[in-house]
């Protein structure tokens, strides 16, 4: 029987269930240690349909040896549709016939063409045209997967209000996508496959780098279409490792925002681990510390806000002060009582005290929907050495996305804001109603609000600071569309965007003199975190954390 017959013009076989024959020529062998148990199998191309319209190969799961790629066999088995892969299972007959050819491969493009699914080509041999883009990596370590696409996805939220149109350029990136594999089912390959050779710390994957020269077998496996290359594609660096970002020359006052990825520090004596979240031992939580220290010191900033640090108070043990030990003797942390809330983690800020001194004292905001959940916001004013003028940091960390607890208008609207984002509506409103009621002292020159809103920028948080008078400064010196949007501090399932932001008052707007993301984290496969199978040294910033450092410089 013709494997077309089999493969049928739909999603499924025709044919799932019963006991066929077919022959056609070994493609690729993956019955190797630690492979998917069996090999791909297609048609000649002189025995085609020439309908468009089916596919010309089949996945023949077994264990038998017969066979390499290029021979020409005959198999008998029943087919099986398993999670949406045609395949042939239940092997009674595999004997080799003689030495085949191998089809040509089917040349491939993405997008796919009139957004249209590649089912039609499934289990067949392909050549992708041209570059693709690597959008993630989350997976690189776990099961040597990359997910590719034509260019990057940013999240439509980023610059587009929420609503179906955003929703329905999401689903268009989802479907949009192709994973390069490795051909084995196993986890935690080593080394890890990709770029090609052994991903390591000197030599990385990075988001936005290429990926181009790639053919061999189009899969489609947990629930996603993949190429298992026949030979190792080239890589290309289109997103180097950039150094830190200079000062503007008449900035006077440089802060850097950072949420740290969960510092938690044990029993703040070299004990208590495994803790809640974070290190899993002392020698991780040394890594982790080290790396967020080089990170955070690199930009030689003043003042640092931070977000996801242990709430444990503010004695000589706690996180925030192994964190201040660690940048150095001139650093101190901001200690504001303990109105810190219940939450596991907290926000914080952090100053240089040989630059910057507090000009009164710290405060939370602990009514409204802080009273019962959530973190309080931190406020601070600081006064740059030899200047008069003060600038007031709030720094907050709103609700996740996650859905997990979410009831009635907290629930996903399927608007593309994700679970929570009333709460985050309600705690930004509060934060507002509360900027208005602080004392507003003669040499005010305006407010930052900074951290982690967990909301991507167009969507309600930030219209409601936006509103309010406060401008995104990052924005203020670097655009975002959907052709180009390269300053965005977070990746999620192989999408950009902004969660961290620096907010100025009207104001200080003006005084802003500089804005930026440094891309250190984000982009750098997680493998390399200090929670990671690849070693990488202490003193590098990279991974320190799975969010982006966002840096802002004024003149005061």
């Amino acid at each position: 029987m013709a494997i077309a017959r089999i493969q049928g013009e739909g999603d499924r076989s025709p044919l799932a269930g019963q006991a066929v024959t077919v022959e056609g020529v070994i493609t690729m062998d993956v019955r190797h240690e630690g492979g998917f148990h069996g090999f791909y199998l297609q048609q000649p191309d002189r025995e085609t349909d020439d309908n468009p319209e089916t596919s010309e190969a089949l996945f023949v799961y077994t264990n038998r040896s017969a066979g390499q790629p290029g021979d020409r066999v005959r198999v008998s088995g029943r087919v099986k549709e398993f999670h949406g892969l045609t395949e042939l299972t239940d092997i009674s007959t595999l004997a080799v016939c003689g030495t085949g050819r191998l089809p040509a491969p089917i040349p491939l493009t993405l997008p796919w063409p009139e957004n249209q699914r590649p089912e039609h080509l499934e289990n067949m041999l392909v050549a992708i045209a041209g570059n693709l883009t690597v959008i993630d990596h989350y997976n690189l370590a776990r099961y040597g997967e990359l997910t590719l696409a034509a260019g990057d996805q940013t999240i439509p939220t980023e610059y587009m209000e929420p609503g179906p149109s955003a929703q329905a350029l999401f689903q268009s990136q989802q479907q949009n996508r192709l994973l390069l594999d490795d051909g084995k089912g196993v986890r935690g390959p080593r080394p890890v496959p990709w770029p090609t050779g052994e991903l390591s710390g000197d030599d990385t994957v990075r988001t936005g780098d290429r990926v181009s020269q790639l053919s061999g077998v189009l899969d489609f496996r947990f629930d996603a279409w993949r190429v298992q290359p026949l030979s190792p594609p080239v890589f290309g660096a289109a997103n180097p490792r950039p150094d830190p970002p200079q000062r503007a020359e008449s900035s006077t006052l440089r802060v850097v925002t950072l949420n740290l990825g969960n510092l938690f520090n044990g029993d703040g004596r070299g004990g208590g681990f495994p803790t809640p979240r974070g290190a899993k031992s002392g020698k991780q939580f040394q890594q982790q510390l080290a790396r967020l220290a080089t990170a955070l010191r690199a930009p030689d900033p003043d003042i640092i806000a931070v977000t996801e640090v242990e709430n444990d108070g503010y004695g000589r043990n706690s996180a925030i002060a192994d964190l201040t030990n660690a940048l150095g003797e001139h650093w101190r942390y901001v200690q504001d009582g303990n109105q810190t809330g219940n939450d596991a983690i907290r926000s914080d800020l952090l100053y240089r005290s040989d630059r910057v001194t507090t000009q009164g004292r710290a405060s939370r905001l602990t009514s409204g929907p802080f009273s019962q959940r959530g973190r309080p916001p931190v406020v601070q004013m600081f006064r740059p050495a030899g200047s008069e003028r003060a600038l007031r940091i709030v720094v907050p960390h709103l609700k996740s996305k996650a859905c997990r607890g979410a009831k009635g208008p907290d629930r996903d609207q399927n608007d593309g804001q994700g679970c929570y984002s009333h709460a985050r509506a309600q705690a930004t409103r509060a934060i507002l109603h509360w900027l208005d009621a602080l004392p507003q002292p003669g040499n005010l020159a305006g407010t930052l609000v900074t951290g982690d809103l967990n909301s991507y920028a167009r969507e309600l948080p930030l219209q409601l600071m936006a509103e309010a008078g406060y401008s995104n400064a990052v924005r203020q010196f670097h655009d975002c569309s959907e052709t180009a949007c390269k300053q965005t501090s977070y990746r999620y399932r192989g999408r950009s965007g902004t969660l961290d932001y620096s907010l100025v008052s009207e104001g200080l707007a003006g005084r802003v003199v500089g804005a930026t993301v440094w891309p250190i984290n984000a982009d750098e496969p997680r493998a390399l975190g200090y929670q990671g199978p690849i070693p990488l040294a202490d003193d590098q910033p990279w991974r320190s954390s799975d969010h982006d450092p966002v840096i802002t410089d004024f003149s005061l």
